[in-house]
């Protein structure tokens, strides 16, 4: 049986770098696209993945299929369409924030009848995203996914990534985002996030409403400055690790992706008879995943091994 089936874009990052001697800014295409990352990032942490979306019939498509394969992600669900490959143009300021532009394509066009429901049946836990909901038939297709895992049993986890430029308003952003709340068990957002989704940004209070409406294990993430985890009436802060930023771009996919490769080895399943220890130790864990591709440019290239850690 895998662990962890992700659903939902693939990409490339066109991530500056620096700028040439001439003043004209440098990119490098990583590879990239949330939901991919989290399988990438639990992948080099032991767990087995799968990732089901759709690039372009293009160079770009080639090459983010042969970067998921080398780091041991299933790609026997990832199809192909006559749109080109999706792009994030992703530019860094001097402290190392992000600021992103989209051109999508093929991630989009993802469709039903392209869900082998196999996948489901034999994974522990589905990942996917809410890019993956800003519209196209990917939007009903993740939707249909996600029905299907929460129908079968399957440990459904999700992570509100909001990015503004890919939604014709914050309003629309925040009923789509809201809509899978109901069927998911293990929810990752950010402090940026908490707000859309809850109406404050107390993470007590915030992750207190998250918990009501049925999330098992909610994930707050508070860039340097650690993590807040609620799971039942248990809640606590796990501090950060200090690093040395050079990009953070894929720390947020990398949390979590350490979190669910550490859940999806409990002998017991991901969440059963889960406590607020070992949410505490995962979370460390977690945030010392972070930490490491923090340190290092682009997503999946910055990712930590399981030995480095």
């Amino acid at each position: 049986m895998l662990d962890i089936t992700t659903i939902g874009e693939v990409l490339i990052d066109l991530t500056q770098t620096g700028c040439s001697e001439q003043g004209v800014p440098l990119f490098a295409a990583y590879p990239g696209g949330a939901p991919a990352n989290v399988a990438v990032a639990a992948a080099k942490l032991g767990a087995s993945t799968a990732f089901v979306g759709k690039t372009g019939q293009d160079e770009f498509g080639s090459y983010l299929r042969r970067v998921l394969a080398e780091h041991g992600v299933d790609v026997t669900g990832l199809h192909t369409d006559r749109s080109p490959t999706s792009l994030a143009v992703v530019s860094v300021s001097p402290g190392g924030e992000r600021s992103f532009r989209f051109m999508r394509g093929a991630d989009t066009n993802l469709s039903p009848d392209e869900i082998d429901e196999g996948w489901v049946d034999r994974s522990k836990v589905l990942h996917f995203g809410s890019v993956s909901l800003t519209g196209g038939a990917a939007r009903q297709t993740t939707l249909y996914a996600v029905e299907e895992a929460r129908r079968r049993g399957i440990l459904v986890s999700y992570d509100p990534n909001y990015r503004q430029a890919l939604w014709s308003s914050r309003e629309e952003a925040v009923e789509w985002m809201k809509r899978p709340l109901p069927l998911v068990d293990v929810l990752k957002l950010s402090d940026e996030e908490l707000p859309l989704l809850t109406g404050t940004g107390d993470p007590e209070q915030g992750t207190a409403i998250l918990r009501d409406m049925g999330i098992r294990l909610v994930l707050l993430t508070l860039g340097g400055d650690g993590a807040y985890y609620r799971m039942g009436p248990a809640a606590g802060w796990v501090k950060g690790v200090k690093t040395a930023v050079a990009d953070t771009n894929g720390a947020g996919d990398t949390f979590l992706g350490a979190v669910l490769s550490r859940l999806c080895r409990r002998p017991a399943g991901p969440l059963e008879g889960l406590t607020a220890g070992e949410v505490e130790d995962i979370v460390s864990f977690a945030n010392r995943a972070a930490a490491k591709t923090c340190s290092r440019s682009g997503a999946i290239p910055a990712m930590p091994t399981l030995a480095e850690l």
